[in-house]
């Protein structure tokens, strides 16, 4: 005799539904393995992101070194790379060797005389007739205390920022694997797509690498343009420490009218300590550039294709800063290109 079973028969729709379920329940095992583990990787995924990022931005340069024939020979790729290493290598050696010092010793003496020329600068501006409405004293003796520890800060932590100089060079090296194999591992993400879904996504992914590498190069072109010649005409007003802020003018440049009124509230007030005269140069000089700026060299370098709005960086800067410090903020701008690219694609289109 035959024991009934306990399920009936199933029909081919319930046994594709029960299949369903099943596969959305391992989809969400495997997510959420993938988010544990994701967790306890943080840095090594921030070294990995960072170094694909920076990727992005050398490969065009690699390829160009390609191209370049002499006598009938085009390098290869990975010959290429070693030309660019060859030449980061360089810049960095000059830099480190007759940059760095002059700033390493003005940002020290800026820290150590700054109590003492405060007051000096305090007794001048008390001479001006509207000062006597603003209770100076209290803002300058705070002022002098934020600036103070704000200083040794940087200058102390330089050799803890040294320390992770481990995770520097495996940051260098995946860059350098991922401009040599980043291919293959590209096409290996695409492959995880449906295949109707290949071809826009690979385009959209294009325009998001286009839109990185030129701002990036053309960030950073701009950061030079403005580090070089505010140490120049710095220079030659004979404003104090004119190497440390024409290095600070450069890397604040980053961010757009913040990062401008900060340092030039800075450098203004260290030309203060000295006379009017250089602070009225000083601030001509960047009334100056900045229309030059905005007028020509923003719109040759930046193009239409790169732009983002002040409030999309100035945001993407301070939730990059909050999740990962120094390293969320020197991706944050990129980050928000690519965010940028795929919501146009996906969202609004």
């Amino acid at each position: 005799m035959k024991l009934a079973t306990s399920t009936p028969n199933l029909t081919p729709g319930e046994k594709e539904s029960r299949k369903a379920v099943r596969g959305h329940i391992l989809f969400s095992i495997a997510v959420l393995l993938a988010l544990y583990l994701a967790w306890h990787l943080l840095k090594e995924l921030e070294i990995i992101y960072v170094s694909a990022l920076f990727a992005v931005v050398f490969t065009p340069l690699v390829v160009r070194i390609t191209k370049l024939e002499f006598r009938s020979y085009r390098p290869s790729r990975g010959i290429a790379i070693v030309i660019l290493i060859a030449g980061v290598l360089v810049a960095l050696t000059i830099f480190f060797t007759f940059g760095l010092p002059p700033v390493v010793r003005d940002l020290r003496e800026f820290s150590t005389e700054l109590p003492q020329r405060i007051p000096e600068a305090v007794a001048r501006i008390n001479k001006l007739p509207f000062a006597a409405k603003f209770n100076l004293d209290s803002v300058i003796q705070r002022a002098e205390g934020a600036l103070t520890e704000t200083a040794s800060y940087l200058f102390t932590s330089l050799p803890a920022w040294l320390s992770h100089l481990f995770d520097i060079l495996t940051a260098a090296f995946l860059c350098i694997y991922f401009m040599l194999e980043g291919e293959y591992a590209y096409r290996f993400f695409l492959s995880l797509f449906p295949y109707p879904q290949r071809a826009r996504l690979d385009q959209t992914l294009h325009k998001a690498e286009l839109k990185v590498s030129k701002w990036l190069l053309g960030q950073g072109l701009l950061m030079l343009i403005l580090g070089v010649c505010s140490t120049i005409v710095f220079g030659l007003l004979h404003v104090r420490y004119f190497l440390l802020l024409g290095v600070l003018m450069g890397l604040f440049n980053i961010i757009p009218i913040a990062g401008g009124i900060v340092t030039m509230v800075l450098v203004t007030g260290v030309a203060a300590l000295d006379s009017w005269s250089k602070v009225a140069g000083v601030l001509i000089f960047y009334l100056i550039y900045v229309n030059i700026e905005n007028a020509y060299l923003t719109p040759r370098i930046m193009r239409s294709s790169v732009n983002l709005m002040g409030l999309t960086v100035l945001i993407a800067l301070l939730c990059g800063t909050a999740l990962a410090g120094v390293v969320g903020a020197l991706v944050a701008v990129p980050t928000a290109a690519l965010v940028s690219v795929l919501l146009d694609e996906y969202a609004v289109q």
